[in-house]
């Protein structure tokens, strides 16, 4: 089944961000405020639109240097005890993530070799190791590795460890 996000994920995110999400139309906003390190950050969730001839969730962050997208968003993990949550999307063996803290951070991986997620990270450069490590906390709900296409993760999971 393809992945949407419901009022039930809404609440999960809006718990991990400790905000109150705003209802906009056919998208859910959070806006995110770190006065003390001068951060500013609005984070967009569209779920199940159109996007060119298909339809999927589109995650849109706004900073004040950069709008980031990432398209058919297929699940996403959330670790309370770090406040973020990392949006993930696969095609073809290649996986993006998109990651929002609640501090006001943001980071984003994009085009990331699934295989090096389980890999031995010591054997990666610092500059690739940082990727792995990120994106490898959401091995739990990708679908199995393999010649499928267009498969779907499971609904968005807590992080229990880390």
């Amino acid at each position: 089944m393809k992945f949407e996000f419901k009022k039930k994920d809404i609440a999960k995110l809006a718990h991990v961000l400790d905000l109150k999400p705003k209802f906009l139309g056919t998208s859910v906003r959070f806006e995110i405020e770190n006065k003390e390190q001068k951060r500013r950050l609005a984070v967009e969730i569209y779920s199940n639109i159109d996007i060119g001839s298909r339809k999927g969730n589109l995650i849109s962050v706004y900073t004040r240097a950069a709008h980031l997208q990432l398209h058919f968003c297929t699940g996403y993990v959330v670790s309370k005890m770090l406040g973020e949550i990392t949006f993930i999307g696969e095609s073809d063996g290649k996986l993006s993530g998109l990651t929002v803290e609640r501090e006001g951070g943001c980071s984003l991986y994009a085009n990331v070799d699934r295989n090096i997620l389980s890999g031995d990270f010591t054997k990666l450069g610092p500059e690739v190791m940082l990727s792995g490590i990120a994106l490898s906390l959401t091995e739990s709900i990708l679908p199995p590795a393999g010649p499928k296409k267009n498969a779907s993760p499971v609904r968005g999971r807590s992080l229990k460890r880390r």
